[in-house]
């Protein structure tokens, strides 16, 4: 008797699995061809339809094949390539109950935005028993995420920036040492065009976009440029982390040959967490080879290669929530206190740091300098500010004459001296 249980429960669960799988595309075969917008990626698929009558696959191959291939395209967008929508194993888990309805015909319509007339290739095979097509098509990201929030299967952006806000982003061109960026972006049409193809992706998405030419028109970069100076280092670096931004993306692009007399452009895109200096995402991206159409080609290169670097600071992001906001401390401490003292000092701010932050990590410790990452909850501690009056208070009571003094506050950046 138990056996037979236990064969019941076997056929229960393959038939389950079964149902859960059924409206999964039967090839899965999809490759990335273009990011079209901030919303829309260009795929081609292959679509798969199976019969043993012939006289079935002869009607209805071509068109159940790109059901198929439609299927596959979304679910390359959903599970594939390096950077899907579905980021871990919870979010797959919990994308199982709903399967059906995101591979439902007329969801997968919803999220087709647009199918080529032609198809790219036919092949017929298993004595005529098999179709296989190749076909391309527009995915709209958007809604599918739209619906992926609906049922909580991903965190929604509005419950994020609730969260944790809104993170700020600052688009800069990558540039030798030693050159300011802002110049390069004033100067240079071809720069220029690039960052605003960014910060149009950034702005569709809701994010909080820093434009360097406007922070220097109303003169807030002032300090910045005394406290760079004429120093040969990573301006790109400084500024962001002057300014307080979040994350900083660089570019650099370049042309190449591709072929009867065409020029493809090369974009290559790098996201950094400005605090820490982290690289978060790289990508390369290509035009299509064209003669002339400069502007054109920098469009397309850029568009192919920000969306996979957006998806890598939005993972970055969403780990704020977990993690907590990342503050950077750097503290400047008095020279003239003795070795003793010092150390005294040193240990009674990681007591208060370890006090009020949720994890830390000690970057520097010198007799003159302390450089402290640290990640603070949220829902205490969202700005700069409230972080700064609490660590001053409970150092300024324990530290037995020593005062700590703000020198520099921004959003993600805290200066300070110990006198």
């Amino acid at each position: 008797m138990r056996k037979y249980l236990v064969l019941i429960v076997l056929l229960i669960a393959a038939l389950t699995h079964s149902l859960i799988h059924a409206k999964l595309p039967e090839s899965k075969q999809a490759t990335l061809i273009e990011n079209v917008s901030s919303s829309e990626v260009l795929v081609e698929a292959t679509g798969i339809y199976k019969n043993k009558k012939k006289k079935e696959v002869e009607k209805y191959g071509v068109s159940r094949a790109t059901d198929d291939a439609k299927k596959a395209a979304v679910y390359f967008v959903l599970y594939g390539g390096t950077d899907p929508m579905l980021r871990n194993s919870a979010e797959i888990k919990s994308m199982e109950p709903h399967i059906d309805y995101f591979f439902d015909k007329s969801n997968v319509s919803r999220y087709i935005s647009y199918e080529d007339t032609q198809l790219l290739s036919k092949v017929i095979s298993n004595k005529g028993q098999e179709v296989r097509i190749s076909k391309r098509f527009k995915v709209n990201k958007e809604i599918i995420r739209r619906d992926l929030e609906n049922f909580k299967i991903i965190d929604s952006r509005q419950e994020l920036a609730e969260a944790v806000g809104l993170p700020q982003l600052m688009v800069i061109p990558e540039v030798g040492k030693g050159v300011n960026p802002i110049d390069e972006l004033r100067n240079n049409p071809i720069l220029k065009h690039a960052a605003s193809v960014v910060e149009s992706h950034l702005t569709a998405k809701k994010y909080d976009v820093i434009v360097p030419q406007q922070i220097d028109a109303i003169n807030t970069l002032a300090d910045a440029q005394q406290m760079l100076g004429d120093r040969s280092e990573d301006l790109a670096y400084k500024l962001a982390l002057s300014i307080g931004s979040d994350v900083y993306i660089t570019y650099s692009g370049a042309y190449e040959n591709s072929g009867y007399n065409t020029k493809k452009y090369a974009m290559n895109v790098r996201a950094y967490e400005t605090t820490t200096g982290r690289l978060l995402g790289a990508e390369t991206g290509y035009s299509q080879g064209r003669q002339g159409e400069t502007m054109v080609s920098i469009e397309e290169a850029m568009n192919t290669a920000i969306d996979n670097v957006l998806s890598r600071i939005e993972n970055y992001w969403r780990d704020d929530v977990q993690n907590g906001i990342q503050y950077k401390l750097v503290i400047s401490i008095d020279p003239s206190l003795s070795e003793d003292e010092v150390l005294d000092i040193q240990d009674l701010f990681m007591d208060v740091i370890d006090k009020y932050s949720k994890r830390s990590k000690e970057n520097i410790a010198t007799k003159q300098t302390l450089d402290y990452l640290i990640w603070c909850d949220p829902l205490k501690y969202d700005n700069s500010r409230r972080l700064l009056r609490d660590v001053r208070r409970e150092f300024d009571n324990s530290a037995f004459g020593s005062k700590l003094k703000p020198i520099t506050t921004n959003r993600k950046l805290i200066l300070l001296k110990i006198e």
